[in-house]
């Protein structure tokens, strides 16, 4: 998951175990790279990618490193639930790319769009190609708004946002401000998701948010997700129930959105545990969760799990077939939840 970098990551076992195996293998270099030759070529801008950029650089000499990385700015997301409910500015979540590379690391700001781990090469979306020594793939995860009928042209109406997207997060704000009466709609799509408990977040806090204004008692704040439980793991899950219903939320399970009708203020729902049943719910607001999925560039590469997500080894992250690729974050296949507090919180024998 792109965002600035966070002190938890820098110590989580994810990142640990990558620059431990690594740091076993890698000698450093007496002499500068050659020109688009990496010892060390770092896939992705995001808090994965800078964080390993910084501590190899220290191993192999920062002239050794460079980030492929085409986003100008750089954002640290879990704000942006905050964003939404109206209690932080998008301004305050970014910062430019440029300042968040290491010191003396290369950022090559292009699109990975090939690779050729046979011959240690990968080729950006400009034709260049650059080889390396080693690999780490930090691409994180894609949002497909558009796997959605009526989005993304939908949020160019009001009363509709994501916090997912730096485009459309003021839309949440927008809309929760301007509420009336009526349904409040939250939902959560049938994919992994990263920060999965992003989605309740900004319910709670509009909850609060409605209450602070004297809006709840007209508002009906309802969550249509596609899981078969209010959130994966059972202890909290079990907490959330309590807070659901001392707020009186409602929460339908195996609701998942297929449809927006943002002309007509509407959200088509198709229940999973009957194929073919669909609900149509009236909002007033409604903040949407997107189906997500791994990088395009990875599908059906040879990196792949033939799932699209990168395939590595759960207890090195290194990957299972090429030994000098690694892979971290999001994109990976790990068996996690795709945020960094699963990854800072994992317990010790899901991996050893």
């Amino acid at each position: 998951m792109a965002g600035i970098l966070h002190p938890q990551l820098l110590l989580s076992r994810q990142y640990c175990r990558v620059f431990s195996v690594m740091s076993s293998k890698i000698h450093t270099s007496s002499g500068l790279a050659a020109k688009d030759h990496y010892k060390v070529l770092v896939l992705g801008g995001g808090s994965g990618g800078i964080a390993m950029a910084a501590r190899l650089k220290r191993k192999v000499g920062a002239e050794n490193v460079a980030i492929v990385e085409p986003s100008e700015m750089h954002y640290y997301q879990p704000i942006w639930t905050l964003v939404g409910a109206g209690a932080k500015t998008v301004a305050s979540s970014g910062r430019s790319t440029a300042s968040v590379i290491p010191s003396g690391v290369t950022w090559v700001k292009s699109k990975v769009a090939e690779f050729d781990p046979e011959n240690n090469t990968v080729q950006t979306d400009s034709g260049k190609k650059i080889s390396y020594d080693y690999l780490i793939v930090a691409l994180g995860l894609e949002l497909h708004y558009e796997k959605i009928k009526g989005l993304p042209e939908g949020f160019e109406h009001p009363k509709i946002g994501s916090n997912y997207s730096v485009e459309t997060v003021e839309k949440t704000w927008n809309a929760l401000r301007n509420f009336k009466e009526g349904n409040a709609l939250f939902t959560f799509p049938n994919t992994p998701v990263k920060c999965a408990g992003a989605p309740q977040k900004i319910m709670y806090l509009s909850d609060s948010f409605l209450r602070k204004t004297g809006k709840r008692s007209k508002a009906n704040i309802i969550f249509n997700t596609s899981l078969p439980v209010l959130f994966g793991v059972k202890k909290y899950a079990d907490a959330l129930w309590e807070i659901v219903k001392k707020r009186d939320l409602n929460v339908n399970l195996r609701h998942n959105l297929i449809e927006v009708r943002a002309d007509k203020q509407e959200a088509v729902f198709e229940n999973l545990d009957k194929p073919g049943e669909t609900e149509v719910f009236k909002y007033e607001m409604i903040h949407v969760t997107p189906p997500m999925g791994p990088p395009a560039v990875l599908k059906g590469s040879s990196l792949d799990d033939s799932g699209g997500w990168l395939d590595v080894n759960k207890h090195n992250l290194q990957h299972k077939t090429y030994a000098n690729v690694f892979g971290i974050g999001d994109c990976t296949n790990l068996p996690t939840s795709k945020t960094a507090a699963a990854v800072g919180k994992t317990p010790k024998n899901t991996f050893l």
